[in-house]
């Protein structure tokens, strides 16, 4: 008995031995050298956008796609890969199938496998053809030898062999779950540039603890760090005030009457979303929406309490106006706001804690930037100046707490 518990041990550390060289090995396969037509090449890079490589894979000084974006997780950060050429910092030694497999399945040529903060879970739906373009685009760009930094896990979530186990449980062969209903063209190719290129519901999904997106709550909304991700279902946009018309240019522009991007999204917007063509911008407001959108909600007027108007009247009016209605490259309209009327304050919360950076967007739009007010403002003067905007401007009831403005502000703190 004990010599068999013993050769169990033995083959069990031969069996993780293994798994970890393969993890950790260099590949040294053949450099490729990719020819492709300039067709080809001007359709890889309108998918490349439309993937939203660059947010991941260019980092702040670096050169485009060579990696270096720090991706903060529960588990620790991660850093995009350099995904220029380069036969040894980058991708220049894979093959078309290599590719296609490591953003389908999540392995490369080496047999390592990738986290899964690069969404191979949604990238598993792209067309082979696409994934063939978007290789053309990648490999006859110029080649940078740059590696990305390390990640920074702590153990045992850097052990990537525990991602064989991962994959096990949470990717398989069945369709992304529809966010909405339709069968139209428009709407099916409007499911295919969230679900699969625009991988919106990695954002936008809750997560489980293991990471893994919660594929019964498609779109539902999701946490990312210090902001939500809000729902985008076709009933939590239409509550926020959405319309097809509205949501395709907020899409294709980032700025619309109900808001402006801010944090992540306006880096989907800047990098990504912008480029689409006007179908694409559409078709993916249909499939958000729905074939047949429910009607936008009308938010009712209240009245706020008298210390939030005040507060807002001396901090708040000079940039978004007296009456809420905001001010051109200024500050966004307080009135049918979209953030007023998330049902979780968070992100309001959040934006007067923080403030925000000054932004531009296309067509020569832009916002000024708003200062924090965390130093300026007590938690009772930020939760009474909060529930004044959502009762006024957003139609929600006066019930945020100064218990959750103090967490939010210690959580700030804390980063």
């Amino acid at each position: 008995m004990k010599r068999l518990l013993l050769w169990g041990v033995i083959i069990l550390l031969m069996i993780v031995a293994l798994l970890w060289w393969r993890e950790n090995r260099t590949y040294n396969g053949p450099v490729q050298h990719v020819k492709a037509s300039e067709e080809q090449i001007s359709r890889g890079q309108y998918l490349v956008r439309a993937a939203d490589c660059e947010a991941c894979h260019t980092g702040p000084g670096r050169a485009p796609f060579s990696g270096g974006v720090a991706l903060d997780t529960p588990f620790g950060t991660i850093y995009g890969t350099n995904i220029t050429p380069d036969p040894d910092a980058g991708i220049g030694r894979w093959t078309s199938d290599d590719f296609y497999s490591a953003i389908t399945k999540g392995v490369t040529p080496s047999g390592r496998h990738l986290y899964p903060a690069m969404p191979y879970t949604s990238y598993k739906e792209i067309t082979r053809k696409d994934a063939d373009d978007i290789y053309a685009f990648l490999m006859t760009r110029s080649a940078v030898t740059q590696p990305a930094p390390e990640n920074q896990l702590s153990f045992p979530y850097n052990q990537r062999m525990a991602l064989i186990g991962w994959n096990m449980l949470f990717l398989n062969s069945a369709p992304i779950k529809p966010a909405s209903i339709g069968a139209s063209e428009q709407w099916l190719r409007g499911q295919y540039l969230s679900n699969a290129l625009g991988h919106c519901g990695e954002c936008h999904s809750p997560r489980g603890i293991l990471g893994q997106v919660n594929q019964d709550k498609p779109m539902q909304g999701g946490t990312l760090g210090r902001i939500l991700a809000p729902d985008i279902t076709p009933e939590g946009l239409s509550q926020r005030g959405w319309t097809p018309e509205s949501l395709s240019q907020f899409i294709g522009y980032g700025i619309t009457p109900q808001t402006s991007a801010f944090a992540d999204m306006h880096t989907v917007i800047n990098l990504s979303t912008r480029y689409l063509n006007n179908d694409d911008k559409k078709a993916m407001a249909s499939y958000l929406m729905g074939d047949h959108p429910p009607t936008a909600t009308q938010y009712q007027a209240g009245q706020g309490n008298e210390n939030g108007r005040l507060i807002y009247l001396n901090q708040c009016a000079g940039c978004h106006s007296r009456d809420g209605e905001g001010k051109p490259h200024v500050a966004v309209a307080m009135k049918d706001n979209s953030t007023l009327r998330l049902t979780d304050a968070n992100n309001l919360i959040v934006s007067i804690l923080d403030g925000l950076p000054a932004q531009d967007f296309p067509n020569g739009e832009s916002m000024q930037a708003m200062p924090g007010f965390a130093e300026r403002l007590s938690d009772n003067d930020i939760t009474a100046l909060v529930n004044y905007l959502r009762v006024t401007w957003g139609g929600q009831p006066e019930n945020v707490t100064e218990t959750q403005v103090k967490a939010l502000r210690q959580s700030g703190e804390n980063k």
